[in-house]
């Protein structure tokens, strides 16, 4: 496992995380046992991850539940947790600044921890970010201050977002929906690495169509209902060309995973995992980099075919 800086009060995180949203009991992804999540956390340890990143609204609260149970026992001091703040335990929302200190205190009962490395705003609406005109930055450098949390952040989808973000608030983290086919935050990278804040890159396979098992004729009945059938068709689509872009013998997630490492400003990856057999896919990605080249052809797919598209997320 190789590792990169993520705060200057933390270990180093490897580069590929635990995205924990797959620990949640009743969430979409049905069939967890408390065993099999135990599991999971304790192979990824064994692996050598040790960022490990989850939200309260996450099988209502009980991937933190369950991450706190499975990490009983390790070195705190070795594992960095990322939770969050705005989606709440009962699958509602709630981003008032009155509403942070409940939350993470919540957070933290079911962690089984008295301190969160970092705290992010989930996809908060677009005037939660400016730091000029709103409260929760005040109340977040308090936590940072009483070493409840060692910093904070907001988990954002566009570069306006972040841009908006870093130059308004003190926050040091941004979890970035990022990846082949969903490029735009990267235009925000180059900002992020002068200010010092980390980029935890998120649903890197784009919600599982970057393994490439998805097709035109794909049906959902999860959260993943949310695309149309012109959405499939038309993701469906450039999956199909961008195949052809790649080496032959190229594996498409290990690309996709490997494709966001590409980039320094990121500190970590977080691709789900529903079971050891993924998680021990998804890690084999960090043996195989993709080239400056590579990159370069992926980055002008994006640009002359994908970004003119809209793709929902």
């Amino acid at each position: 496992m190789n590792y990169r800086h993520y705060l200057n009060t933390t270990p180093e995180v490897s580069e590929i995380g635990l995205g924990a949203w797959q620990l949640g009991a009743g969430t979409d992804w049905q069939g967890m046992t408390d065993r099999e999540a135990a599991d999971l956390v304790h192979e990824a340890l064994y692996a050598g991850v040790n960022f490990f990143d989850t939200a309260p609204n996450y099988g209502n609260g009980s991937s933190e539940l369950r991450l706190g149970k499975a990490l009983r026992g390790t070195d705190r001091s070795r594992v960095v947790i990322n939770t969050k703040f705005g989606h709440t335990v009962t699958g509602d929302t709630d981003f008032s600044a009155d509403h942070i200190i409940e939350s993470l205190e919540g957070s933290l009962a079911r962690l089984q921890t008295d301190y969160v490395d970092s705290l992010i705003i989930h996809n908060p609406p677009m005037a939660c970010l400016d730091g000029n005109h709103n409260p929760h930055y005040e109340i977040l450098e308090r936590l940072k201050e009483r070493g409840r949390i060692k910093a904070y952040g907001a988990s954002l989808d566009t570069c306006d977002e972040m841009q908006l973000f870093m130059d308004t608030t003190g926050g040091e983290v941004i979890e970035a929906f990022f990846n082949i086919l969903h490029q735009d935050a990267a235009r925000a990278f180059g900002q992020a690495k002068a200010k010092g804040v980390s980029i935890i890159a998120k649903i890197p396979l784009d919600s599982g169509w970057l393994t490439g098992k998805y097709h035109a004729d794909s049906t959902f009945d999860d959260i993943r209902s949310r695309w149309t059938p012109t959405d499939i068709r038309t993701r469906a689509g450039l999956v199909a060309r961008l195949k052809t872009l790649l080496p032959e013998e190229s594996d498409l997630a290990h690309t996709a995973i490997s494709f966001c490492l590409a980039y320094d400003a990121v500190s970590t990856v977080i691709p789900g995992s529903k079971d050891v057999a993924q998680l021990k896919a998804n890690l084999a990605s960090t043996s195989r980099p993709v080239t400056k080249e590579l990159v370069a052809r992926l980055e002008a797919f994006y640009r002359e075919e994908v970004a003119q598209l809209g793709l929902p997320w």
